[in-house]
């Protein structure tokens, strides 16, 4: 746009630059501020009202982008994989949330920008230096400059900004709402059952197949699992976390915890394999002693009395699994474990 094409009056007048010059006895001398060269916006009000629909578009698309982050969310399934050049093939999910999200940032960002770049005021202001603690004069010019500056800003008459703004803050922290789905439910009494229940089958983990008293040899240390759950089970590794199970045949005089002996058949005792500690698996047995020790810390836990905890940094003792024989003949267990296994830090609530 041409000067021509401007009303003569909204010309901004001809100022003269007063800058104070250096020499010899003041070579600091204070250059004073430039004169001030109006914006096309601020004499054009048809540039003003360009620059107005500029930043109200930038709004809008971040509310469209922040609605298709919702429905990327909700609709692209996370296993969908898009092929990106140059990146590849890439989480078809991951990539629409990034676009989406990074566009409504920059969309609101750069509707800021714009409206404070040519919609705003830009005369440059020199004030002096004052005290940390701010006189009553200070804090009414303040108070005024803020008025004045909300005042310039135009919010209350650019309405259009004002309303589409708002629009797009409010609608954006919607995508923070939204990720807070893929935290799943709450648990609830989860972390405090595993799959025993009465009825189930200890199968042996080596053989896969369900355990008879006569398969559990005197001294030796044998490891199973609830029937049902199979290495290919997608929960797989989350279920045998919890249910891992070790197996160890005493002589029933060397019982000492009374509640043990009751929960065996024929000496055969069932405990977690799940050190109390910070969960590692426990895999080593001293027949002679009756202690199993954990391998990451040194826990060490005795069998035959009760699985308490003789040494290291492990809590309390481990879980005991009530076990019987069914009709055919096999091992099965009696219920779940009584209390939560591995470490307890959830059993305190």
């Amino acid at each position: 746009m041409s000067s021509q094409d401007i009303p003569e009056e909204n010309l901004p007048a001809e100022q003269d630059a007063h800058v104070a010059l250096a020499d010899e006895k003041d070579p600091f001398a204070d250059p004073g501020l430039p004169p001030h060269e109006h914006r096309i916006q601020d004499i054009d009000e048809r540039a003003a009202k360009r620059s107005e629909r500029t930043v109200a578009l930038l709004f809008t698309l971040s509310m469209l982008a922040t609605v298709g982050f919702i429905a990327s969310f909700v609709a692209i399934p996370v296993d969908k994989s898009v092929f990106i050049f140059p990146l590849g093939h890439i989480s078809a999910l991951n990539f629409a949330l990034g676009v989406t999200l990074g566009l409504a940032l920059f969309c609101i960002g750069a509707g800021a920008v714009h409206w404070a770049r040519t919609l705003m005021s830009d005369v440059e202001v020199a004030d002096e230096r004052h005290p940390i603690q701010a006189s009553p004069e200070v804090k009414a010019k303040v108070m005024a400059d803020f008025k004045q500056g909300a005042k310039e800003s135009a919010l209350g008459r650019r309405k259009l900004i004002r309303n589409t703004m708002f629009g797009a803050l409010a609608l954006f922290p919607l995508s923070g709402v939204v990720l807070l789905r893929d935290l799943g439910p709450l648990p609830g009494t989860k972390l405090r059952h595993t799959m025993w229940s009465k009825g189930k089958l200890l199968v042996n983990m080596n053989t896969n197949e369900p355990l008879r008293p006569s398969d559990v040899a005197a001294g030796s240390l044998t490891f199973a699992k609830p029937e049902g759950l199979e290495e290919h089970d997608h929960g797989f590794q989350n279920e045998i976390a919890k249910a891992a199970l070790m197996i160890v045949r005493l002589q029933p005089d060397d019982i000492k915890d009374k509640r043990e002996l009751e929960w065996s058949h024929e000496g055969i005792v069932a405990y977690s394999k799940i050190c109390t500690h910070v969960g590692c698996p426990i895999s080593l047995y001293e027949q002679q002693t009756h202690h199993v020790l954990c391998p990451c810390h040194q826990s060490t836990f005795d069998l035959s009395d009760g699985a308490r905890v003789i040494f290291g940094p492990a809590g309390h003792a481990l879980p005991q699994l009530r076990i019987g024989v069914n009709d055919e003949g096999y091992l099965e267990a009696l219920g779940d474990f009584e209390e939560p296994v591995g470490p307890a830090f959830w059993e305190r609530g």
